[in-house]
């Protein structure tokens, strides 16, 4: 009998561990700027390569979650919903603990190499940006103001401006479970009649509780970041001009879903 390979690639050569990963193709991705390469650069490109793979997989299970909700408790798959925001927090989880590994960097070991990072910045990452928007946070303005952004990168950020969001999807939840949900005062009123009658809403209380898990877990991170920035640079500017620490501040109070922070007082 002869033996059968699973086949990859054009050559149609075995599948192994290394070509299914893409190894080679992903371990020379990272290359330094500083000359002589200074230690801890490496360790920077990896951590901020690992969160962008991060906020890849992020925007696939928030997209699929959304998709999920769309349809209401009639064509939608609420627990599938519930599943993958559950992934979405333990991500998130992650993402505020990988903080500690950069922070193993001091600021001297940082300095040796971060004015070779200009005018590069974290405020350039489409993956997040997109993901604030898809979790129902749009910024219109951030595409007007940022100059650096490629055309792909400007299609992407305005296809998520322009599709529904998570908090969108929510809403197709509550009407379908017979909840007002056109004003702000009527979603409002439809959160309160769901947490006083958790047996009948059980579904629509555990998706709203989710969601707040995921505004305050990304809320955790932003926290995080900016006492990391500060610890590393202080009061600098940011190396793509913005002004560093106080930038990251003044999103800390970003909430994607007040609506859901505000029945905490009403209830």
């Amino acid at each position: 009998m002869s033996e059968s390979f699973v086949s990859f690639g054009e050559q149609g050569a075995q599948l192994t561990y290394g070509s299914y990963l893409r190894l080679p193709q992903l371990l020379d991705a990272q290359h330094l700027e500083s000359d002589p390469p200074a230690h801890d650069e490496l360790l920077f490109i990896t951590i901020h390569q690992v969160y962008e793979l991060w906020f890849k997989q992020l925007l696939h299970e928030v997209e699929a979650a959304r998709d999920a909700m769309s349809g209401g408790v009639d064509g939608g798959r609420l627990w599938w919903a519930q599943h993958l925001l559950a992934r979405v927090h333990v991500i998130e989880r992650v993402l505020v603990q990988q903080v500690d590994v950069l922070e193993t960097m001091t600021p001297q070991d940082f300095l040796e190499f971060r004015q070779r990072l200009a005018p590069a910045s974290g405020f350039q990452s489409v993956q997040f940006r997109e993901l604030e928007f898809l979790s129902g946070a749009k910024d219109p303005s951030y595409v007007k103001r940022f100059r650096g952004l490629t055309e792909a990168e400007q299609e992407r950020l305005a296809a998520r401006l322009a599709e529904p969001s998570l908090w969108d999807a929510f809403l197709d939840v509550l009407r379908s479970f017979g909840l007002a949900a056109g004003t702000e005062e009527e979603i409002s009123a439809s959160l309160r009649t769901a947490a006083h009658d958790r047996s009948q809403y059980a579904v629509v209380w555990a998706l709203a509780e989710a969601l707040l898990q995921h505004d305050e877990l990304a809320a955790s991170w932003r926290a995080r970041h900016v006492v990391m920035v500060e610890r590393m640079i202080g009061s600098k500017s940011g190396t793509g001009g913005s002004s560093g620490a106080g930038y990251l501040r003044s999103r800390i109070p970003l909430r994607y879903y007040p609506l859901l922070w505000d029945l905490r007082s009403e209830l």
